[in-house]
């Protein structure tokens, strides 16, 4: 490790107090160990309980004199030359850690990144480390940052919400954060720049899972679209004919179908965590090298069910510390993919869709919010385009860019419920679409197994049987409302989502019409 005064990137004309340059695992581990709000758990890893406990979509800003060339909020280049320079002169009285490594392991597709960080938040500096993938010892000297997120947790940003401000410089990919110690904004800050280049590229990035499942002699590569807390990393790791996980997070498909990772970890959600239904994940989590955050915790004894703080406790693990994984670059293309809707009324465990509609259901990005988004979202019904709130540009490309996609990709595309059918958990008819029921989906569509009828409400096919799976009413909702004498109530809920997907379809000007008419 180096404390050497070094000139860092990011319009950065500071040189910090002091400046540990490429830190050990090792090293930030200690480093980490010393903050007050890190606590040693049962399983030799570190809990850190932070101020901030979820992404902060209101005060995520894009730099640009542009606002209509972007769907998100937007601050001008002068406002963020100003709140740059603020940053630049605290740092000079900080120790600053420096953390570098790639968004993705491809060469002919890898980014560069780097993060720069406060030392009194080392635990954030680890957790990135962990999910960048390593730089070769050739690369050491050679290396140039192509995105930077530099990250001062302890300094407010005032006059913005909460004091706080993500500030998403596309034109240098740079990412300044201000007064948040929440580790996703470390790893959304680079992730965000990378959406940016692989659109660029002629890709789209998707906020999606990956995973190989064999079957016979082929391996069929699924991706799994879903907004945080939808099920996406449960559906990853779940494994179905010895399946193995690729990413859980993010990654790009390119025209023609194939697929690049992004990240040598996975962020997980640890509320709920079971080791019977989700033993991968579980056995990770529980791993000596796992970071923690915000998981219940009393003296040395975790608790992933406690939610008195927090149902968005997390942890960083490394892929190595993931059973049966795949490497990115190993993998064939897309064969199928998934787009997770955490519903409650009468959207089927499974549907299969038509190209039009496989665009306009992933530009829908319907769900119902986690605590993952913040109190605002926890529990409401959402929709958020490409079930992905860190595409930085005009939200329509994303659904347009779907679109041309699937007209040079042979894959196909599913709808997928992970909530329940027929209403919550207070409606005693209701039904809970449990992990088996998807997992026996996932197969079932792996393996070409699933029996199709057209449904007659919303014009895509719905499951007549499944292998695996003995609720017909899960797959079939109209039945469930049928026998229960809810009708009237199932024809309200059809009316209405079909009203709503028409009126929020007009909110993205430029979107493709055949993608607008396709939930008509």
């Amino acid at each position: 490790m180096s404390t050497e005064s070094r000139s860092l990137p990011g319009n950065l004309p500071v040189t910090p107090k002091k400046t540990y340059f490429r830190p050990t695992d090792a090293e930030l581990r200690s480093f980490a160990s010393e903050m007050g709000n890190a606590r040693p758990t049962e399983f030799d890893n570190l809990n850190v309980e932070t101020k901030v406990v979820s992404r902060s979509k209101a005060s995520t800003f894009i730099v640009s004199d542009t606002p209509e060339k972007h769907s998100d909020q937007t601050i001008t280049r002068v406002k963020y030359d100003e709140m740059a320079g603020k940053q630049n002169e605290y740092i000079a009285d900080q120790e600053m850690l420096v953390v570098d490594g790639y968004i993705g392991n491809d060469p002919s597709f890898r980014t560069p990144a780097r993060l720069i960080i406060e030392k009194a938040n080392a635990n954030i500096a680890a957790m990135q480390k962990h999910l960048y993938f390593p730089l070769a010892k050739d690369d050491e000297d050679e290396f140039e940052p192509e995105v930077t997120v530099i990250y001062t947790p302890n300094l407010q940003a005032a006059g913005f919400p909460n004091d706080r401000l993500i500030a998403c410089d596309l034109e240098n990919n740079i990412t300044r954060v201000f007064n948040s110690d929440y580790f996703g904004e470390s790893k959304k800050g680079g992730l965000r720049m990378w959406n940016n280049i692989v659109q660029q590229r002629g890709g789209l990035a998707m906020h999606a899972g990956a995973k190989v499942i064999p079957v016979g002699d082929e391996n069929h590569v699924c991706l799994i679209v879903g907004l945080s807390g939808t099920g996406k990393t449960t559906t990853t790791f779940t494994r179905q004919n010895g399946s193995l996980a690729v990413q859980d997070d993010f990654i790009a498909v390119m025209p023609g179908g194939k697929v690049h990772g992004t990240e040598n970890g996975c962020f997980a959600k640890t509320y709920g965590l079971d080791a019977k239904y989700e033993p991968v994940i579980h056995a990770a989590v529980t791993c000596e090298h796992a970071y923690l955050e915000n998981v219940s915790q009393t003296d040395a004894k975790i608790d992933f069910h406690d939610d008195s703080y927090t149902q968005n406790g997390r942890a960083v693990v490394r892929m190595a510390d993931v059973e049966n994984s795949a490497d990115a670059r190993e993998i064939g293309n897309a064969k199928f993919l998934l787009i997770l809707n955490r519903n409650e009324t009468v959207i089927p465990a499974v549907a299969r869709l038509n190209k039009e509609q496989a665009a306009a259901y992933f530009m829908l990005g319907e769900t119902k919010g986690t605590s993952a988004g913040g109190a605002e979202e926890a529990g409401k019904s959402l929709r958020v385009p490409g079930t992905n709130p860190f595409f930085p540009l005009l939200h329509a490309e994303q659904g347009n860019r779907f679109l041309e996609l699937m007209e040079s990709c042979n894959f196909d595309v599913y709808l997928m419920n992970t909530g329940r059918v027929g209403g919550p958990e207070s409606v005693d008819s209701s039904k809970k679409v449990k992990i088996p029921h998807s997992s026996a989906c996932v197969k079932g569509i792996a393996e070409g197994t699933i029996e199709w009828e057209m449904d007659p409400d919303f014009g895509y096919e719905v499951a007549v049987s499944v292998p695996e799976f003995d609720d017909p009413e899960i797959l079939q909702p109209r039945k469930l409302y049928d026998r229960t004498g809810r009708m009237d109530e199932y024809t309200a809920q059809v009316d209405r989502l079909k009203t709503e997907r028409a009126e929020y379809m007009k909110k993205w000007p430029g979107l493709d019409d055949r993608v607008a008419k396709a939930v008509s």
